[in-house]
């Protein structure tokens, strides 16, 4: 943590080439005498940094100092310059800090990646959202949306957005919902509309515990035919993958133990076969069952 706050001493003082004790002190949230004895560590790691007393004095590097790329690993000015392109490629704008950096390093950075949030064939309204909650992410803005939710219920609910999330191929919103008063996971293609406000807010952790949303995990074992094979291994861990010598393929995982597990186990149809839990059988055979009498001619 130290050396942390000690590299953005270093390139806060770069930026701004001078600051006082108590102003470094209140951006990092340290003491200001905690402040001065990270600049002693700086001055003996080599780094020419000076306090000077009185008015007009403040914590200040040596004119003309740069920062010496000499400091940084083959490998760590690869890491930094893969990590930049990553965030100019969300951006979706050239960065003139990796450009910068490029020369700095004397490396030229691949161009190895590409991330597009939208679906295949979506609307500009998809590609929308994604830009409208990034923005009010950084800028610590409220959203109101209109959400669906998994038990088929819309509702306008305001919320703190903290952070983006994709997990198994779809994209999520981890946010404070202010209706609930509590953190809450939103699923992205379920929001029909959203609106940022000039409310903000001031940003909390996302509890480690909401990770996994609210539902109970169940240990399930299904089997797949071989004409499923291609949803397989779309969908699940390789890990999480058996091929059978009759040609199935057996998947063992833990699954949210809610309505959204059922819906997803009705979507591969015929192709799936549920071997454990044995009630979670019975409850697909049900619901299958309702589908046939609703659907019956």
């Amino acid at each position: 943590m130290k050396e942390s706050r000690l590299f953005h001493i270093l390139y806060y003082l770069l930026e701004k080439g001078q600051a006082t004790g108590a102003e470094l002190a209140e951006k990092f949230e340290v003491s200001v005498r905690t402040i001065y004895r990270d600049i002693d560590a700086l001055s003996e790691a080599g780094i020419p940094v000076y306090a000077e007393q009185g008015r007009g004095g403040g914590v200040r590097l040596m004119e003309d100092f740069v920062l010496d790329k000499a400091l940084f690993s083959n490998a760590e000015k690869r890491t930094i310059l893969d990590a930049i392109q990553n965030l100019a490629v969300i951006e979706q704008a050239e960065g003139d800090v990796l450009r910068k950096l490029s020369a700095l390093f004397g490396i030229q950075p691949e161009n190895w990646v590409e991330i597009d949030f939208s679906k295949w064939g979506c609307a500009p309204w998809e590609e929308q959202k994604f830009e409208l909650l990034k923005t009010a992410i950084l800028s610590h803005r409220v959203v109101e949306i209109l959400y669906a939710g998994a038990n088929g219920s819309v509702k306008r609910r305001k919320i703190q957005p903290l952070k983006l999330l994709c997990k198994s191929g779809n994209w999520y919103v981890k946010a404070y919902c202010m209706e609930r008063q509590d953190f809450r996971v939103f699923k992205i293609s379920r929001i029909a509309e959203a609106t940022m406000f000039a409310e903000v807010f001031v940003p909390m952790s996302f509890p480690k515990e909401k990770d996994g949303g609210e539902a109970r995990l169940c240990d399930i074992v299904l089997r797949f035919s071989r004409e499923g094979a291609y949803r397989v291994y779309d969908e699940f861990d390789i890990s999480q993958i058996t091929p059978q010598e009759d040609g199935t393929i057996l998947v063992r995982s833990r699954m949210p133990e809610d309505v959204w597990l059922v819906n997803y186990l009705l979507s591969f149809g015929c192709d799936v076969t549920v071997v454990e839990p044995e009630y979670l059988r019975e409850v697909l055979a049900e619901q299958a069952r309702k589908i046939y009498e609703k659907n019956k001619v």
